[in-house]
């Protein structure tokens, strides 16, 4: 499932693919998605890619032009009526990615699209294979979101620091780390994966593990960091470590400058560089030459891992883990090996099963038939009685 690293991937995808490259014409939706369809269309236009914990944000931008284009207005009335910008925010759900192809390569489930005006045509397409995904037309970073626990660190930590009387943090601590509200871009690998390097067991009330580090963070850390608005302007920033420089806002700079080599790493902290690693690592389905994601299982040091314990939280999601699972443990809790047992088991029954109601339903239509033709039988009697 799409976590904040892979989200933040895809918005670098799309700025690399698409930097300089000239969009036409209306965004196309499939018939079968039930997202809204996205009102925006212009001979020319530019599609610059953000991201925010969980959410990747496209802007469209008319490109005014002399050329065969034409300029990207209407004159409707006398009036000049301007296209507008468009912000289209994407939430990934479990399958949601972006991909970049010519039109006869187009991936099967790509939901909504972009064409270029290049010769053969290029289509930027969101797939969503689950259909879980989803955009919003005109979209904002949804309110009920924290700020990103990769590039607004400061904030991030503040957030969750102050509202720890939040009936969210009565919770086990891998539960609560899913909550958007306070931990924005965290997911189900990341969580595995931060709680295992500091040793914790994922099910002990968040409020007892944080409550510790609401002074960590010194007066004197606080003055070194230089606290600016984001904004959206660009900068060139190196942000992997494999020649590959990618555009990113300046919200970047300021939030490496919170992360001091030498300190001692908590919970918090981890959750800020754990996530940032993910990114270093290169492509991680976006580099056509990493699309097996052997550097990032190999990276996995719990999530997945053999000999590592597993137990399904109180929300059905599975937690990987070491050692004592902690006193809020399910007590009905069951390993995602033993169901997959089970599942085979019905999977193995299931022939016998379906025979079995075939039979029920077989032996329940022929009553109703044969009531059928007696009721047929006696209506043409009736009719006569009445004619008599």
């Amino acid at each position: 499932m799409p976590e904040g690293p892979e989200l933040h991937l895809a918005s670098l995808f799309v700025n690399r693919m698409c930097g300089g490259v000239v969009f036409t014409g209306p965004v196309r939706k499939s018939e079968v998605s039930k997202n809204p369809e996205v009102s925006f269309s212009c001979p020319a236009y530019t599609i610059i890619a953000t991201s925010r914990g969980k959410e990747v944000r496209l802007t469209l931008t008319p490109k005014e032009s002399d050329s065969a284009l034409g300029r990207c207005r209407r004159v409707k009335a006398g009036q000049a009526n301007q296209v507008q910008t468009m912000d289209i925010v994407f939430r990934f759900g479990m399958s949601g990615f972006f991909r970049f192809t010519t039109e006869a390569e187009l991936p099967k489930h790509s939901h909504l699209r972009f064409y270029t005006n290049e010769k053969p045509c290029k289509v930027l397409s969101f797939v969503d294979t689950r259909r879980f995904g989803s955009w919003q037309p005109n979209g904002t970073w949804q309110a009920n979101r924290g700020p990103c626990i990769m590039f607004e660190y400061l904030s991030y930590r503040e957030n969750v620091l102050s509202h720890l009387a939040d009936r969210a943090f009565d919770r086990p601590i891998c539960e609560a780390l899913l909550n958007q509200k306070y931990f924005n871009g965290i997911g189900n690998y990341l969580r595995a994966e931060i709680l295992f390097r500091l040793n914790i067991p994922p099910f002990v009330k968040a409020r007892t593990v944080l409550e510790g580090l609401q002074t960590h963070l010194s007066d004197e850390d606080r003055k070194s960091v230089v606290k600016e608005e984001i904004t959206d302007t660009e900068v060139k920033v190196e942000v992997t470590d494999t020649e590959i420089k990618e555009e990113v806002t300046d919200r970047e700079i300021s939030d490496r400058a919170a992360v001091k080599e030498d300190e001692t790493p908590d919970l918090l902290r981890l959750c800020h560089t754990v996530p940032l690693e993910v990114i270093k690592l290169g492509g991680k389905g976006y580099d056509p030459e990493k699309m097996d994601y052997t550097d990032f299982k190999a990276w996995l040091q719990c999530y997945y891992v053999k000999g590592m314990k597993s137990v399904r939280d109180h929300n059905g999601r599975t937690m990987w883990f070491k050692g004592d699972p902690g006193s809020m443990a399910p007590k009905d809790a069951i390993s995602p090996k033993t169901k997959m047992t089970v599942k085979k088991e019905d999977d193995h029954d299931y022939k016998g099963g379906k025979e079995v109601k075939k039979a029920r339903s077989e032996s329940t239509m022929k009553p109703k038939y044969k009531k059928e033709t007696v009721v047929k039988k006696k209506v043409p009697q009736r009719r006569a009685g009445r004619r008599k």
